[in-house]
């Protein structure tokens, strides 16, 4: 079965595949492909981490369900290690690419892309390990929605909004139709 959108450099007998993460913070995207030095995919600047960058397989199946990816980093440099202390990430969008190149051509096909959700760090010694969980939108299906559709829910959103204020006159108002 072929898919829409992967690149047809993954028919042919030579290419070198990689892997490419993409993380949307609010300072700034945070991109990172398993290879060295920099790799531009589709107009963007991927820094390259070797060896150093791992990602777990990305499930699919026919039933619609909410899978998640995980991800890690190890031997990590100071300024991403600065960033995962302080940038707030929770449902940030990331993104997993996998790809292909042949001389000199660089394809790339979307295969997850869902919101981070928990991050660990861990040190021992010189090194440091970031691993990252990041979970399919589907996820949020799950969520409760605490929404209660009422002046008052309402007036929380916007104090001067009025638009809910006469819903509960509603309720027992009886409304004669096309007589």
């Amino acid at each position: 079965m072929s898919r829409s959108g992967v690149p047809s450099e993954f028919a042919t007998d030579t290419f070198a595949g990689f892997l490419a993460v993409e993380l949307l913070l609010d300072s700034g995207a945070l991109r990172l492909w398993n290879g060295y030095g920099d790799l531009t995919i589709g107009g963007e600047t991927y820094t390259g981490g070797g060896s150093l960058i791992n990602v777990s397989s990305v499930e699919e199946s026919a039933e619609i369900g909410a899978k998640g990816v995980s991800m890690l980093l190890t031997g990590v440099s100071s300024s991403i290690l600065s960033l995962a202390l302080t940038e707030n990430y929770q449902y940030r969008i990331a993104n997993v690419y996998v790809g292909a190149i042949t001389t000199g051509t660089v394809s790339s096909y979307k295969v997850f892309s869902g919101r981070m959700d928990v991050m660990t760090i861990s040190e021992e010694g010189d090194t440091c390990t970031i691993s990252m969980t990041a979970e399919s939108r589907l996820i949020d299906l799950e969520r409760p929605r605490l929404r209660r559709w009422t002046s008052e829910d309402q007036k929380g959103l916007d104090a001067t909004d009025k638009g809910f204020e006469f819903i509960n006159s509603l309720q027992d108002k009886t409304i004669k139709w096309g007589g």
